[in-house]
């Protein structure tokens, strides 16, 4: 599958928050929604798009959150694009960035429905938050050493 990356634009915003949508409630609790649209409406300048011949299939941010670390921010697929290997090529370039940049550790915060995809990659659970997300969506820390 010929995956491109590009950096985020406004004109990106409907499409990102309709695949937030398309998630919830599965990987995404509803009341997150208001939190991921004030975050694209700060134009954030390392969040990028994942996209095949045009069209959108994901999104995710890489941010520097202290010396040597970053977090993964906002990391989402569109569902039609699960099992196809998208969320590995997105891992894949986060995780080389986040070498070639001397990252030494990635901070993720999953949901408990996801942690068990960002394990594959070896990242390690920290702590775990009942509903910390909202009503039913455990929050999971987790930390990827580079």
């Amino acid at each position: 599958m010929n995956i491109t990356f590009r950096p985020y634009r406004d004109s990106d915003r409907q499409l990102c928050v309709s695949i937030f949508d398309a998630n919830c409630p599965e990987f995404f609790a509803a009341n997150e929604r208001e939190d991921y649209e004030e975050f694209l409406d700060d134009a954030p300048t390392d969040y990028e798009i994942c996209e095949r011949e045009g069209k959108v299939l994901g999104a995710f941010g890489v941010i520097a959150s202290s010396e040597g670390t970053k977090t993964l921010n906002w990391i989402l697929l569109d569902p039609q694009t699960q099992g196809m290997g998208v969320g590995s090529r997105i891992m894949a370039k986060v995780i080389d960035r986040g070498r070639a940049s001397e990252t030494r550790k990635l901070n993720i915060a999953a949901s408990h429905k996801s942690a068990a995809f960002f394990a594959r990659y070896g990242a390690t659970m920290i702590s775990s938050t009942k509903d910390g997300w909202g009503p039913g969506m455990d929050r999971i820390d987790m930390v990827l050493s580079l």
